[in-house]
């Protein structure tokens, strides 16, 4: 709830529900995972967001506000685990399919962290092996590294088994941004989840709309891709601090 950019964002209205309810119900409908974990933080402002994952049947747990890969592995310690999908609480437009694929390749492959390096931003998850993160816990040493969980595996590739590879998809949006920390973010959420979502009807599908879904309504109204494509990601690597990229992951 103490989002900078855009705060309250987690419930904020999207197709008639919080944009929260969204990307718990996508994450539970990922392929192979057991257990949907609601991770946010410490303090009575976040005691709505416990309430809605409670509502959903699903779990939660707060830890540190600041110290996101320490309340990862809490969170994975009090619901144990072998690998962990990593959904990011601002992400409305999780692909299942693709996360479901990933977790899969994840386990097959045995690596530290598994990934699709070019689906859009706010799309993709990330898997993590839980010894790895625990691992990452005791050794990491820079704030960004505590921030934005996976900086330090990514940053030491050879330490630890890290495989990225790339989704069969067609994308003529090339800069196409579906995660939500801004204003922008948000009104284009809403226009893509009232195209698609019919404003989230009874009789909804079984699968939220994925990427192609996206594509295709973005293509019938190219002009909703303008809507946040000013907006810029902020950096999560060493190299993206210090080159000043600040494009996607």
């Amino acid at each position: 709830m103490g989002s900078t950019r855009l705060p309250g964002k987690a419930l904020a209205e999207l197709a008639g529900k919080p944009m929260l309810f969204h990307v718990l119900e996508r994450s539970s409908m990922i392929k192979g995972i057991g257990k949907t974990i609601l991770a946010t933080a410490h303090g009575s402002e976040n005691l709505p967001l416990i309430e809605l994952a409670k509502k959903m049947g699903l779990e939660a747990f707060a830890g540190s506000e600041h110290n996101v890969l320490e309340r990862y592995c809490m969170a994975s310690m009090n619901f144990p685990s072998d690998y962990i999908v990593r959904v990011t609480g601002d992400n409305p437009f999780t692909d299942i399919h693709f996360a479901g694929m990933a977790v899969r390749s994840a386990l097959e492959s045995n690596a530290d962290l598994w990934a699709f390096n070019n689906l859009p931003l706010g799309t993709a998850v990330e898997v993590i092996k839980s010894e790895t993160l625990y691992k990452t816990l005791n050794e990491a040493s820079m704030p960004h590294q505590f921030e934005h969980v996976t900086p330090y595996i990514k940053e030491n590739p050879r330490r630890f088994t890290i495989v990225r590879r790339s989704a069969e998809y067609k994308n003529p949006f090339k800069q196409l941004r579906l995660t939500v920390d801004t204003d922008e973010d948000l009104s284009l959420a809403r226009a893509l989840y009232g195209a698609l979502d019919g404003g989230n009807p009874p009789d909804r599908m079984p699968q939220p709309p994925g990427i192609d879904e996206i594509i295709a309504c973005l293509e019938e109204h190219p002009e909703w891709a303008e809507i946040n494509s000013a907006v810029e990601q902020r950096p999560m690597t060493s190299s993206e601090l210090k080159s000043g990229n600040n494009s996607a992951r």
